[in-house]
């Protein structure tokens, strides 16, 4: 049997709050890469000030530790456990919300969490959202998101009839983008999660989101193929950068997919505005 290697929980927790305090006022370069792309094909005078006020702010907020965005995101945490680790000295779930509530403490974080019902807020950023899974190995991969409302909440799941097919998939998403109009303040990334199960779907497409921007499915395939007519479809809507009109409403197309049951399609859309904040790390 392999050895098993120790990773301290506090070393968890550690690891958990530079990523989050990171998502928080650094932007991706590929996000920056993709924009100043944007910039460049961009026509609309309004459009393309936008794209340059996104920039601006990027670079504001790094020199300056302030937020990127007033609403720095419900917390969600992908683990990637190798099942030749051991977590000692504490709980791994526990770890990963220790992790979340000391950035929240230490950096400029809007408390954003609160409950469903009665709307109190939880003072901490926690609970965050924590999707685990095992895999082979003696590493543990902790990638953090920070993910906006106003994009989450334009995001959404169907059931589509089996017989859709690709062409189906495309429009559904293409009109799910265009019923969001500016509230996921575009440039958005599309991610899209096709089968498996209504659950799964969801999840898958907010994975997706992981993918560095614009980088297309490793197969090379029908996804990618898909990916690529989606974002057209999506530009040729016209709504442009922050809804002011032009030609680039979304920076990229990202698709997962998987196996799902012959009498169903789950399709899942998140929508994940032009502020993609996560950052990742392996111990």
């Amino acid at each position: 049997m392999p050895p098993v290697r120790e990773i301290s929980a506090e070393t968890i927790t550690e690891t958990v709050r530079k990523l989050y305090l990171l998502t928080n006022v650094s932007l991706g370069g590929d996000v920056r890469d993709a924009v100043r792309e944007g910039l460049e094909r961009e026509t609309s005078p309004a459009g393309r000030d936008a794209l340059e006020k996104i920039l601006e702010n990027a670079d504001i907020a790094e020199e300056t530790g302030i937020p990127i965005c007033q609403d720095t995101g419900l917390p969600i945490v992908f683990l990637e456990l190798g099942q030749d680790v051991h977590v000692s000295g504490g709980d791994l779930g526990a770890a990963v919300q220790e992790g979340i509530r000391r950035a929240s403490r230490d950096g400029y974080f809007r408390k954003s969490v609160c409950d469903p019902l009665t709307r109190e807020n939880t003072g901490d950023n926690t609970p965050a959202v924590v999707h685990t899974e095992i895999v082979p190995g003696d590493g543990l991969r902790i990638a953090v998101m920070a993910k906006g409302g106003g994009s989450e909440n334009m995001s959404s799941v169907d059931m589509m009839l089996p017989g859709a097919g690709p062409e189906g998939i495309r429009d559904l998403v293409v009109e799910r983008v265009r019923r969001a109009g500016p509230n996921p303040c575009p440039p958005v990334i599309v991610g899209v999660g096709i089968g498996g199960s209504l659950e799964r779907a969801a999840l898958i497409s907010k994975k997706a989101l992981l993918r560095p921007v614009g980088k297309p499915h490793p197969s090379g395939g029908s996804p990618a193929l898909l990916e690529r007519e989606i974002l057209e479809g999506v530009n040729r809507l016209g709504i442009g950068p922050q809804g002011y009109g032009g030609a680039v409403t979304a920076l990229a197309v990202h698709v997962e997919m998987e196996p799902c049951h012959l009498a169903s399609l789950p399709v899942a859309v998140t929508l994940q505005c032009h502020a993609a904040r996560h950052r990742e790390e392996t111990l």
